[in-house]
């Protein structure tokens, strides 16, 4: 079972601290992460990503990786309406759907994240819940969360392979 956990904040620098609470709550073992993003909506809309730099930080293999930067693409970057559902990611979209990455889900986290705001996106496939709240609760977060059981991602990781 892993955590899909978007964490938005109003503030770039309060974002910033909370990335970076994550990378050493992660080398205090207090989080295991397939994935970390940090991203900012400038005040147009625009959506920028960042990431902790060398992949072997994280622990990312190819599959979650490639699964990771996939849902990060859905959440921030595809437009809502528009969609072709058809095509190369119709398999995907109906696969996520019946996941707990559904349509609610993708919804709830893009009016989360909105212009002027920023947010930390982690993928935990561990994670010490009392630990991990109590580190990030000075950063006044608001928390969009679900979870993706093993059979959720292989599930997804097909349905990415399919559409290429």
């Amino acid at each position: 079972m892993a955590d899909l956990i978007v964490i938005s904040f109003d503030t770039e620098s309060e974002a910033e601290g909370a990335y970076n609470q994550v990378l050493q709550l992660q080398e205090d073992l207090v989080v295991e992460l397939a994935g970390l993003a940090l991203v900012k909506v400038d005040g147009e809309g625009k959506t920028h990503v960042e990431t902790p730099g060398p992949v072997g930080k994280i622990g990312l293999g190819t599959a979650s990786g490639a699964l990771f930067g996939t849902l990060l693409g859905i959440l921030f970057f595809i437009p809502i309406f528009g969609l072709v559902v058809g095509g190369l990611f119709g398999g995907l979209f109906a696969g996520l759907d019946k996941t707990g990455v559904n349509a609610e889900f993708r919804e709830r986290v893009r009016s989360t994240v909105s212009a002027g705001k920023s947010a930390i996106v982690l993928y935990a496939t561990k994670l010490t819940e009392d630990k991990f709240s109590a580190a990030l609760a000075p950063y006044n977060g608001t928390v969009v969360q679900t979870s993706l059981s093993a059979d959720d991602e292989h599930a997804l990781a097909h349905d990415l392979t399919a559409s290429k």
